[in-house]
């Protein structure tokens, strides 16, 4: 029998024009209750999800919107066919109000076609949503989504940056990983995925053991925490997670952003290119380049190049949006040539 996950920390009474630093840079998730309880779409939502469904078309402006459907049977588990080389969903483009149609018409069936619009930028799509519905996040300027549908179930990945997520409408629950946890999650392709992220291979809902023995190793570092309209959470970049929507109809604001200069690429770019370089050199290349990552990233303290004189120190030194174009040309040409 696999444990039960552990309890998230949570905090209670913030508002959400004051969040402060140290929530925001924080390095272990928390959950933020009635944070947004006072946004009208929240309010709008506890009434019905009729009322919220009007109340998001007031914003909505005809534009098309990246829809999943998929078919009864899939349960709400948006995932890779059987032997993963598709997908168990459709992807169209649909105006949202139809979609919002869709979602209303099968609320009340036991086993409805899911219905998943996800990551959909609320500045483009929605305008003036934001004015009446917002977080201050301290002078940042995250990118901010709306994500609409069903109950589904999306498989635990990680996300490079930092995310606050506002349950607007509907209920969630979270369940976390660490990022040390990766080994025990099974992964799956990382070039292909239903979203961008690879994802975990494991049916959180009925985990074969069997074939994903560590995964009981994962769970006993898991924390969870089901949130309800107008409640928050915080997941810091790198953190795996799970996320489940339990009601008919379900709304999700998010809010991410970088700790790190604009001018730095993901790096998620540097594990493809390691793929590409050292994964299959001899073990004892693969040892002294993990030394060199060591020393020149992962241990970085500044003062590898001290002993260059500053001019000469290129790449070395601290990057600037004018040396990161530089590097980047630098690295193109290597892999081009």
């Amino acid at each position: 029998m696999l444990p039960d996950p552990a309890p998230i920390r949570e905090l209670s009474g913030l508002a959400p024009d004051v969040l402060s630093d140290e929530l925001l840079t924080a390095s272990e998730p928390v959950v933020l209750r009635g944070l947004a309880a006072s946004w009208p779409m929240v309010g709008k939502a506890r009434l019905s999800q009729q009322e919220a469904g009007a109340y998001l078309r007031r914003f909505y402006r005809g534009e098309k919107v990246l829809a999943f459907l998929g078919a009864p049977e899939m349960a709400g588990r948006y995932f890779y066919n059987e032997d993963l080389s598709g997908f168990n969903y459709a992807a169209i483009k649909a105006p949202l109000d139809k979609v919002l149609e869709e979602l209303e018409d099968h609320k009340d069936d036991a086993h409805p076609p899911s219905v998943y619009v996800g990551s959909t930028m609320i500045d483009h799509y929605l305008p003036g949503f934001r004015a009446e519905n917002d977080l201050d996040l301290g002078g940042r300027t995250p990118l901010v989504s709306i994500w609409i549908g069903n109950r589904s179930r999306i498989a635990a990945h990680y996300d490079v940056p930092d995310n606050i997520a506002v349950v607007a409408a509907g209920r969630r629950r979270f369940t976390l990983f660490p990022p040390e946890q990766v080994a025990n999650l099974y992964i799956g392709p990382l070039d292909f995925t239903p979203a961008g992220q690879a994802i975990s291979l494991v049916d959180f809902a009925k985990p074969d053991l069997e074939r994903f023995p560590r995964f009981a190793r994962a769970m006993r570092s898991a924390l969870t925490a089901e949130l309800g309209p107008g409640d928050a959470i915080f997941i810091p970049s790198m953190w795996w997670h799970h996320i489940e929507a339990l009601e008919p109809f379900n709304a999700l604001v998010n809010y991410w952003w970088r700790q790190s200069p604009p001018h730095m690429d993901s790096p998620a770019s540097a594990l493809m290119l390691a793929l590409l370089t050292v994964r299959e050199l001899p073990p004892a290349q693969r040892r002294a380049w993990q030394e060199l990552f060591r020393h020149y990233v992962f241990d970085s303290d500044g003062l590898e190049a001290a002993h260059i004189p500053p001019a000469a120190r290129r790449m070395l030194a601290p990057l600037d949006e004018d040396s990161a174009r530089a590097l980047r040309f630098q690295l193109l040409n290597r892999l081009n040539r």
